[in-house]
């Protein structure tokens, strides 16, 4: 059996919607961004969908609030952490 390539975490696209809001695309390093984005979405439950508008009119806007509150929370944490200096991280 092959899960269908349209398979995804639906809190990935909240992850990279903060980070375009942010402005961090702009201003931080690939790098940066990658580390930012896997610490990020370790911190909220996975959330699999196969098509988009099954999370636009089956989600309750409470539930979707919620979910972007998790990730502002879990992007800034993540965020704290990779700004401390090296030596705090050990």
């Amino acid at each position: 059996m092959k899960l269908d390539d349209d398979i995804h975490n639906y809190y990935e696209q909240l992850v990279l919607e903060r980070v375009t809001d942010l402005g961090l695309n702009k201003t931080k390093s690939a790098d940066y961004l990658a580390d930012l984005c896997c610490l990020a979405l370790n911190q909220v439950p996975p959330r699999y969908i196969r098509y988009e508008v099954d999370m636009a009119f089956y989600l309750p806007q409470s539930e979707r609030q919620q979910m972007e509150m998790n990730v502002e929370y879990a992007i800034d944490k993540a965020i704290k952490y990779l700004d401390q200096p090296k030596t705090q991280k050990e």
